[in-house]
């Protein structure tokens, strides 16, 4: 997933020199769209980082940063050197498995590194009193929650909401628009307190793989009435997507998508009969509620000490 940030801004900024930039299929959530500026802004990152445990990883992501346009041969790509990078950023990002939290941001020098500044923590289940543990109380922690279509900057990132100025030079409207910069160039952004985030674990986090069975459904069905598996693969992924695109559309509902395609007596009430008899509804409701509580279980002390 750092991957994925880091790839999306540069993009976006990158976005910044295009003459006629090309627009998005649909407008980001209100104020969440990076913006294009001439002046300096000190939101805009100007250098990128990248921390890994392995030289292998190292490589790999140097090639990957180096095949990307503007600032991505420039992109650090370090071995181990957590603390070192850390002292020389000013948002840091943590991406790593929820149990190895402890790890990274026990060695020698992190806390104070991390002392005055935003870490962005995308771990599921761990919650920000856990990560508040481990880090100095200047340090300002929030938890945000990508997706993975945000590997082709289509995701949905939810992020907790800011936590309150500690001294007189915390910017906290400044904090706000590097997130916003941050996770809009990858999808959208929206900003919710962290009770709700074991439920958008589920529904956002989990939801691509909830999507892509009833995606799969489809393209079966279509197959058992005798259309080319690649064909029907094609015409139900675009189905849905095309669905979703109209869903956030100002003013849309699903209901009201639903019914417009529904006629008196057609095929489409029938389909939908269907489904309700075999309770197609409650099952992803109930999926939902699934995965939400065991989101809620990923970051307990136990999980996170293994």
């Amino acid at each position: 997933m750092g991957i994925a940030i880091i790839s999306g801004v540069i993009a976006s900024l990158q976005s910044r020199d295009r003459p006629y930039p090309v627009p998005k299929w649909e407008s980001h959530t209100p104020g969440t769209s990076t913006p294009t500026v001439d002046t300096p802004d000190p939101s805009l990152p100007s250098f990128f980082i990248a921390t890994v445990t392995r030289p292998e990883s190292a490589r790999k992501l140097q090639q990957t940063f180096s095949a990307l346009a503007g600032l991505g041969p420039q992109v650090q790509v370090v071995v181990g050197g957590n603390v070192a990078a850390v002292q020389k950023a000013d948002v840091v990002i943590l991406c790593c498995k929820p149990n190895q939290a402890h790890i990274i941001l026990g060695e020698d020098g992190m806390k104070e590194a991390l002392d005055g500044k935003l870490l962005v923590s995308i771990l599921a289940g761990v919650t920000i009193a856990q990560l508040k543990n481990l880090v100095l109380p200047s340090t300002k922690v929030i938890r945000a929650m990508p997706n993975t279509p945000c590997r082709i900057r289509e995701g949905m990132t939810v992020v907790s909401n800011l936590p309150p100025p500690t001294s007189d030079t915390d910017d906290a409207e400044l904090d706000r628009s590097i997130i916003l910069k941050i996770f809009s160039s990858i999808g959208r952004c929206r900003f919710l307190e962290e009770k709700h985030f074991d439920a958008c674990t589920a529904l956002s986090g989990s939801g691509p793989a909830f999507a892509c069975i009833f995606l799969e459904a489809m393209a079966d069905g279509g197959v058992m009435m005798g259309l080319p598996r690649t064909e029907a693969l094609e015409l139900a992924a675009q189905t849905l997507q095309g669905a979703a695109r109209m869903a956030l559309q100002a003013g849309a509902h699903p209901a009201q998508i639903k019914d417009s395609v529904t006629t008196p007596g057609g095929c489409t009430i029938a389909g939908l009969l269907a489904m309700e008899d075999g309770k197609v509804r409650s099952t992803i409701a109930r999926a939902i509620q699934i995965a939400t509580e065991r989101a809620s279980e990923l970051g307990q002390p136990r999980s996170l000490a293994k």
